[in-house]
């Protein structure tokens, strides 16, 4: 019996695409994930970046203040898929950069989704006592501790990690490395505006990553029009009964 190298590699270590969480989901959420940040950022452009105009806004534009956080904490959210790919892809060359670079943005995707809640229960107060007591009650609590604060570094640090982790495995040239590095830059915490900072972060993250997604798409078989309507059919229908039972509390 012949021995050779791919009988010794476990074919579950060495996949062409990563299994989880795959081609076209990791695809998507590149796609998607960035487009949502950089339209709910635009969306606040108007108002001032401080916490006590965020809640005025809220208070005479409701609709475009919930759409705005409403877009961005679905845009960090959807990230996850897509930067566990890049992680997958930058593997294949870099072990080290792709496990501290993902873990790390990852988990600094986790502490903005936090931020995205303090953020809603501010909202909420707006609408129950008006955003004059809702600032006196955000900036009387502004500063306590939380334990999502001991990742403030990952979710600056993550991104840079990842970028360069993706030029030097040749994933990223490095413009587009330095576009995904931008992503740092995003204002962290709570209640925050708009800045050229964010803009540029957010515009940043397209540029880096929504080639990747779509170029993710495009590799590979496509998959028959029947498994492709039976997917979105599958999606749209638990779609809906989370959101039900999501209404339900």
């Amino acid at each position: 019996m012949t021995v050779t190298t791919a009988t010794l590699t476990p074919p579950a270590l060495t996949p062409p695409h990563p299994v989880f969480p795959g081609r076209r989901v990791g695809g998507a959420s590149l796609v998607v994930g960035p487009l949502l940040v950089l339209t709910g950022v635009l969306l606040r452009l108007r108002f001032d970046f401080f916490f006590p105009a965020q809640l005025s806004a809220y208070e005479q534009r409701p609709d475009l203040m919930r759409a705005s956080y409403s877009l961005v904490a679905a845009g960090w959210v959807l990230l996850w898929p897509g930067v566990a790919l890049l992680a997958a892809r930058v593997g294949e060359r870099h072990r080290e950069p792709a496990v501290w670079g993902g873990v790390l943005t990852v988990l600094g995707l986790f502490a903005r989704t936090f931020h995205a809640g303090v953020d809603h229960l501010a909202f909420q107060l707006v609408t129950v006592q008006g955003a004059s007591s809702a600032t006196r009650t955000a900036s009387e609590t502004y500063g306590a501790f939380h334990v999502f604060s001991t990742l403030n570094a990952a979710v600056m640090g993550g991104w840079v990690l990842l970028a360069v982790g993706a030029y030097r495995a040749r994933v990223l040239g490095p413009l587009r490395a330095t576009a995904l590095a931008l992503a740092s830059a995003m204002p962290l915490g709570v209640l925050k505006g708009t800045t050229a900072w964010s803009i540029a972060a957010a515009a940043g993250l397209c540029v880096a990553l929504v080639p990747l997604g779509v170029a993710a798409w495009r590799t590979g078989p496509a998959p028959r029009a029947a498994t492709v309507g039976g997917r979105v059919l599958l999606v749209g229908v638990v779609g809906l009964a989370m959101v039900l039972l999501g209404r339900v509390g």
